[in-house]
């Protein structure tokens, strides 16, 4: 039996949703975060050492990293599902193909550091510290946030949002790989970008997700996908 170790709210929802969306079984152990640091607890150190999700059992198999597990589910599972998503892996050699490599590539080789960088950012300031250390803390994650993060989230929002203009999907008129992996990374864009309006091609991609019932059957299985704080 294939099983899914399943952090809340991170980045395990993504391959939840390619599970369903492929219709192949498999067991969902839920993990909490640690209430105080948020981060992932010890158990998951037992499945892998680096003690992240997500990370998949199959069999003897072990698999971490999202971008590999996908690779390994669309290998594996790939040829039973839907005729609708026989372009989950397009063509090698067509543009599609080369598009679904870079988004691949793109959601957590370059978007997801300032999306966490952001997260990291708004939280110092309100973690517990001396009284006269605040102001401090304050004034430096602001001006980190000013200077560096901020800029690079909006260039990424905007690249974002313009591709998904002319694209129903990341590689084009089909659901891929790319979709799977950057469903997480569209999330969490939008939830942190302060103004969802201003991205309305963005928005609308991820309404065209959340319509897919495999999403919400994902969703109703693993919890909330992203914390905005």
């Amino acid at each position: 039996m294939l099983t899914v170790h399943h952090l809340d709210t991170s980045r395990s929802q993504r391959i939840l949703w390619l599970l369903e969306e492929l219709g192949v079984p498999y067991e969902l152990r839920l993990y909490k975060r640690d209430p105080q640091t948020r981060l992932a607890p010890p158990e998951l150190k037992r499945v892998h050492p680096l003690g992240k999700s997500p990370v998949i059992t199959d069999g003897d198999t072990v698999v971490a990293e999202s971008g590999a597990i996908i690779e390994y589910l669309v290998e594996r599972y790939g040829n039973q599902a839907p005729v609708e998503l026989a372009h989950l892996e397009p063509p090698r050699g067509t543009a599609e193909h080369r598009q679904c490599r870079f988004w691949m590539h793109y959601a957590e080789g370059s978007l997801m550091n300032w999306l966490v960088m952001k997260l990291v950012f708004d939280t110092i300031p309100r973690q517990p510290m001396p009284f006269f250390v605040r102001p401090i803390a304050r004034a430096l994650c602001g001006k980190v946030q000013h200077k560096l993060i901020a800029p690079n989230v909006q260039t990424a929002l905007a690249f974002m949002n313009e591709h998904l203009a002319s694209h129903p999907w990341f590689a084009g008129e089909h659901v891929t790989m790319a979709d799977f992996q950057m469903s997480f990374a569209v999330e969490a864009a939008l939830a942190r970008s302060g103004n969802e309006a201003a991205w309305p091609h963005l928005v609308a991609y991820r309404q065209r997700m959340h319509a897919r019932p495999a999403y919400q059957r994902a969703l109703d299985k693993g919890g909330p996908v992203v914390m905005t704080s």
